[in-house]
C-alpha cells in the first residue's frame, strides 16, 4: 500500500464553534468543510458561507474547494466557482460561495434544509455545522512560458475542440 505524502497546513479557528475539516473515510481525497454560521439562500441568490477557518498553505500548493456530491445531487445548491482555488498567500477566512439555482417560479414558500432529499426547489437554510463543501490539497507547479513562432509541430495535435469528438 502506497502512503500519500503528508503536508503540513496551518489552520486558525477564527469563529467560535467552527469545526476543523476532516476526512470522512480513509483514502478520501477531500476533507469535509462545515458552515460556521447559519445562512439562508433564496432562489437565484448567491451567498458566501463562512467556515470560521483561516489557512496558511505552503508555497507550491493550493487548496481546491469542491462540491460535495450528495449536496449537488440532493439540492439545487451549487458552488459557484468550482473548483475554487485558495492560494498559498491567502490568509483571510475561507468562505464557500454557494448559489441556489432554484427559480423563483418553482420555489414555493418552503424553507428547506440540506438533509432533505429529492433536489427540491426553494429557499434553503444552511445551519451551523452543515457540511457544505470539501477541500483538496494540490501541488501547483510554476509555468515557464517559451515563446515560439508556432506550436503546430510541438507534440501532437488531437484536432479540434468544443464538441469536435461528437456528442
Amino acid at each position: 500500500m502506497i502512503m500519500a505524502e503528508n503536508v503540513n497546513v496551518y489552520i486558525e479557528i477564527c469563529r467560535e464553534g467552527a469545526v476543523l475539516p476532516e476526512y470522512a473515510n480513509p483514502g478520501d481525497a477531500g476533507m469535509d468543510v462545515r458552515a460556521a454560521e447559519e445562512a439562508v439562500i433564496e432562489p437565484g441568490e448567491t451567498v458566501i458561507v463562512p467556515t470560521g477557518l483561516k489557512l496558511a498553505i505552503p508555497d507550491g500548493y493550493e487548496v481546491q474547494v469542491r462540491p460535495r456530491s450528495g449536496l449537488s445531487y440532493n439540492t439545487p445548491l451549487r458552488l459557484s466557482n468550482s473548483p475554487g482555488t485558495i492560494d498559498s498567500g491567502y490568509r483571510d477566512e475561507l468562505g464557500i460561495i454557494i448559489t441556489n439555482t432554484s427559480s423563483i417560479e418553482d420555489a414555493g414558500d418552503n424553507i428547506l434544509s440540506l438533509s432533505q432529499k429529492g433536489n427540491k426547489k426553494g429557499t434553503y437554510r444552511i445551519t451551523k455545522g452543515d457540511r457544505i463543501a470539501q477541500i483538496v490539497l494540490q501541488k501547483v507547479p510554476r509555468i515557464n512560458f517559451t515563446v515560439v513562432d508556432s506550436v503546430k509541430n510541438i507534440g501532437s495535435n488531437r484536432g479540434g475542440g468544443f464538441g469536435s469528438t461528437g456528442i
